[in-house]
């Protein structure tokens, strides 16, 4: 019997569900950067959902999207994270897809607001301002994805000042 297939074999199962939506969809394993892809494919998307959803309803659309995608999130990602063995995996990137939809809330939909969101978001998600670092510390999946919210929020309130004294930007 080869190596690669004793390893298979003894290697713990993986729940298909919580992976796939962990890696949100396998955009975890592009390289480099998983993250910044996650992010850029939930700018993306959620520039398509707004070609069919009527305005008046975009700010409800976008938070009911980042609330789903947090509270499936947290299960998806603590599963994963279990199975295998890191506390933080690079993979697993739904964090992203939900800290990336809170400034979304806000941004209008022109393409210098949505390069905007997802430039801020990337900066606070990368920078980690207080008290996102310690938020990363909380156990399993809520760590996971709660420093990621909290960068979704500080994007938030940049943009909203920005949509405030620069609207014209």
């Amino acid at each position: 019997m080869s190596t690669n297939v004793a390893e298979q074999r003894s290697s713990p199962a993986r729940t298909c569900w919580a992976w796939a939506i962990a890696t949100f969809l396998g955009i975890g394993r592009l390289g480099p950067g998983p993250g910044t892809w996650a992010s850029l494919e939930t700018v993306l998307l959620w520039w398509l959902i707004t070609r069919v959803t009527p305005a008046p309803h975009l700010r409800l659309v976008a938070a009911l999207i980042a609330l789903i995608v947090i509270a499936i999130g947290i299960p998806a990602s603590t599963r994963v994270a279990r199975e295998s063995g890191i506390h933080d995996p690079g993979f697993v990137v739904i964090d992203e897809v939900a800290g990336q939809m809170i400034p979304l809330i806000l941004a209008p939909v022109v393409w210098k607001y949505l390069l905007l969101s997802f430039i801020l978001f990337r900066c606070f998600d990368i920078l980690k301002p207080p008290p996102l670092r310690a938020l990363e510390r909380l156990p399993d999946g809520v760590g996971i994805m709660l420093d990621d919210v909290g960068a979704g929020i500080y994007a938030l309130v940049v943009l909203a000042v920005v949509l405030k004294f620069w609207p014209a930007l």
